[in-house]
């Protein structure tokens, strides 16, 4: 095999999705597993010769930034393995300075994707989430491959070769604690492993057949008290429609608790991945949005509910609140978990169309947003412009795209008049937006 070349460069400034930028004669180069400043040598990725940028990795450090740690996790260290798995990209970086280049992407997005001036604009820091003091064991959602032989494993950045893993810091101690690393996965095609961020001794395991019978007979690995279900058709999954859980052991859903409410999570159902991001989010939609008795309030890809129902409570019987959702797994959840409430409408149906319909029936005060990493389309940006709501509150995992969306609400008459940014995924480069946006 032909070796990748290196090169020595020095690190400029942090980018969005976890790249460090550099230029060599000319070229731009992302480089990951860096820290700005850094003298390093990197392996070569991806360096096409007609290509506009390279990618590479750092495989040894020169003059070390100050913030720079040993990564706590082999696997996915690039000065320890030529292929680190993914999902702990900021693990050699401490967890202050991590916000710090989060804090910097934001305010970097902001400005050239939202059109934000940073003289006009006093942009956020990364707030921490209170008790996470090492940013471990957060994830309550995992989802792993599985290799050829039979073992769990993960692929890196834009890599397709899998690496057998036999730990995971940032799961959950409870799905750690399962075991499943020693399990034999033969004739199984992905893992996804989920806990009760509510209640630490529920775990469910959901396991996608390639081999018929193969789940049963994995199933029989876990210890008792594991709940085990398969997907009934191979490559299926009960949150988009192509497939049903079959509940092996145990049952096939997490029960959650939020702000004293409970909420039923089936399979892969959507609920927020850290441990604490439910209770956080909850709390911060509601202040920030302001729901009054009897207020009309549309709670955009609502999932199963989460800000729906508090929601719908705080405008009591004589308001209503509007939970769409397109995902079919996800919007059953929403429907059993806001069942008791008449003020909620659950409706199932692509956003921009139910919310044209929605604004068309109804005098809409208000308008919830928290849409998947590629954020709201032009569509919904006109819908909800047209629908004249005096507020609006997204909750977005992306700041590229909701930089765009600033943008995009902007021009249709709103403007930022809050915004908080939460680390929710620590040891890795994505983070948590919260925009408060009102009618000008």
């Amino acid at each position: 095999m032909t070796e990748s070349p290196t090169l020595k460069l020095r690190l400029g400034a942090i980018a969005h999705g976890g790249h460090t930028v550099a230029r060599h004669e000319g070229r731009v180069i992302f480089v990951r597993h860096g820290i700005p400043g850094e003298l390093v040598t990197v392996r070569l990725t991806d360096s096409g010769e007609n290509a506009k940028f390279w990618r590479a990795d750092v495989v040894e450090v020169h003059e070390a930034s100050e913030h720079r740690v040993p990564h706590f996790w082999e696997a996915a260290d690039a000065l320890r393995h030529r292929d680190p798995v993914g999902g702990a990209e900021f693990g050699h970086i401490t967890l202050e300075h991590q916000r710090e280049l989060k804090a910097a992407v934001a305010a970097e997005q902001l400005t050239r994707l939202g059109g934000m001036k940073a003289e006009d604009y006093n942009f956020p820091a990364v707030q921490a989430v209170a008790g996470q003091d090492d940013g471990l064991g957060w994830r309550t959602r995992m989802s792993y491959s599985v290799d050829a032989e039979g073992k769990l494993a993960m692929s890196g950045f834009r890599s397709n070769t899998l690496t057998a893993i036999d730990s995971m810091p940032l799961a959950h101690p409870a799905i750690e604690r399962t075991g499943l690393y020693t399990m034999d996965f033969s004739g199984i095609e992905r893992v996804e492993a989920a806990v009760s961020s509510s209640d630490d001794s529920t775990v469910l395991i959901l396991l996608a057949e390639s081999r018929p019978g193969a789940a049963r007979k994995a199933a029989r690995q876990f210890p008792e008290g594991v709940n085990v279900a398969a997907f009934s058709q191979q490559g299926g999954s009960a949150a988009d429609g192509r497939g049903e859980l079959q509940a092996l052991t145990g049952r096939s859903w997490l029960q959650e608790s939020v702000l004293g409410e409970s909420f039923r999570i089936t399979g892969e159902g959507f609920w927020q991945v850290h441990r604490a991001a439910a209770t956080v989010l909850s709390e911060r939609v509601m202040e920030l949005t302001e729901p009054a008795r009897g207020e009309q309030i549309a709670d955009l890809y609502a999932g199963a509910g989460l800000f729906s129902l508090p929601l719908a409570k705080a405008v009591g019987p004589e308001g209503r609140v509007f939970s769409i959702e397109g995902a079919p797994g996800t919007h059953a959840d929403a429907k059993n978990n806001l069942r008791e409430l008449r003020q909620a409408s659950v409706i199932r149906g692509r956003v921009e169309r139910v919310l044209r319909q929605v604004a068309r029936d109804a005098q809409l005060d208000a308008v919830v947003l928290d849409p998947p990493r590629a954020g709201i389309d032009k569509q919904v940006a006109a819908e909800v412009g047209s629908s004249g709501v005096s507020r609006i509150c997204y909750v977005s995992c992306d700041p590229a795209s909701f930089a765009r969306d600033t943008a995009r609400l902007t021009s249709r008459g709103y403007e930022l008049a809050h915004m908080e940014i939460h680390d929710l995924y620590p040891h890795t480069h994505h983070m948590e937006s919260i925009g408060l946006f009102v009618r000008r």
